[in-house]
């Protein structure tokens, strides 16, 4: 169930809302005149949510290109990705 709060309670339950924010890692939905206004939620989980999408998007892309047939072998995938990772090392 979906965190609500008015957007009074910014300013005077400042530290509840964080700690719903991090210790429950929900994300707080504020209102303003009984309408959405905003969203907060610990910098984490933003974080996760925004690795998500990224991941969502390069599937996409990858299901759009093998339905093209742009496709690579296995064995060539994983030696660009170890190149990669090496080269991240190494930096």
């Amino acid at each position: 169930m979906p965190v609500i709060r008015p957007v009074s309670d910014l300013r005077n339950k400042t530290p509840e809302i964080e700690e719903i924010c991090i210790k429950e890692q929900k994300p707080v939905f504020i209102t303003k005149n009984g309408n959405g206004h905003l969203v907060i939620m610990s910098q984490q989980l933003f974080e996760e949510q925004q690795a998500l999408l990224d991941l969502y998007d390069k599937l996409d892309e990858a299901e759009e290109q093998s339905r093209v047939g742009k496709r690579r072998l296995f064995r060539e995938v994983m030696a660009d990705l170890r190149s990669r990772i090496h080269a991240k090392a190494s930096d």
